[in-house]
């Protein structure tokens, strides 16, 4: 398979070694310096697109590769909230494809089922407020983290006492904390911590007077999200549509 990637830090750079592992071919790669390659023959040959980069950037960057027929695999987060109706038109309508997660893990997706489970099993013990905190690096440009707004959109479908999810705290590099984890109990506060280098750690936590259940996603590094991306270009490949993690793992 002939890949594109969009975006060359950390990610791009890991993708890359697991892709070649993987027997693909890198025909072009486009960071913030070479955007004219877009227009390549190089970028137009590519299977699939794998695009990791920023919030402000990746929406442009998918619509660029949908103007040279290319089809999109996209990790950045940030941005899907606002273009999620025109990404799911644009595929359904105009035959473009866009294989979109906030987390291409596979721990995570596991995670991501259990977290789901846990809810619908929790609906029928209302004595249990739940919360989530996640983690990450000091580089991270959202809060709360695009993964974590998945995994609390997965309660509030399942625990029917929950509609909505709202900010609670902000931990900053320097330790300043920001915000509150008071909410109204119709609600879900989503704190996050930015910290060194960290993967990203989230946890789902229900509180009672008696006890606490808590399940927790610790990723070590960046290799189960690049083989989790590389996993979701060769599905991509043979599929059309808007596409996501469920489609790729069916739990």
């Amino acid at each position: 398979m002939k890949i594109a990637l969009i975006g060359y830090g950390k990610m791009g750079k890991e993708i890359e070694k697991i892709a070649v592992a993987r027997g693909h071919e890198i025909v072009c790669v486009i960071d913030i310096n070479n955007r004219e390659d877009f227009g390549s023959e190089a970028f137009r040959s590519a299977d699939v697109a794998i695009e990791f980069t920023a919030p402000s950037v990746a929406y442009g960057n998918c619509l660029e590769a949908f103007r040279q027929g290319v089809k999109v695999v996209s990790g950045s987060t940030g941005w899907m909230g606002e273009h999620a109706d025109e990404m799911r038109r644009l595929c359904k309508e105009e035959g473009k494809t866009l294989f979109w997660s906030s987390n291409f893990s596979l721990g995570v997706a596991i995670f991501s089922a259990v977290n789901k489970y846990l809810a619908r099993i929790m609906n029928k013990f209302p004595n249990y407020d739940v919360s989530m905190v996640e983690t990450h690096h000091v580089h991270k440009l959202d809060a709360p983290s695009g993964t974590a707004i998945t995994l609390v959109e997965g309660i509030l479908e399942n625990l029917d006492r929950k509609d909505k999810w709202v900010m609670g705290t902000l931990t900053a590099p320097d330790g300043t904390v920001t915000g509150t984890t008071k909410c109204a109990p119709n609600e879900i506060p989503v704190s996050a911590i930015r910290e060194g280098e960290v993967p990203g750690i989230h946890t789902v936590r229900y509180e009672s007077e008696a006890d606490s259940i808590i399940i927790t996603h610790d990723a070590k590094n960046r290799k189960g999200f690049a083989l989790g991306a590389v996993l979701a270009a060769e599905y991509t490949a043979g599929h059309e549509g808007f596409l996501g993690m469920d489609d790729l793992f069916q739990f």
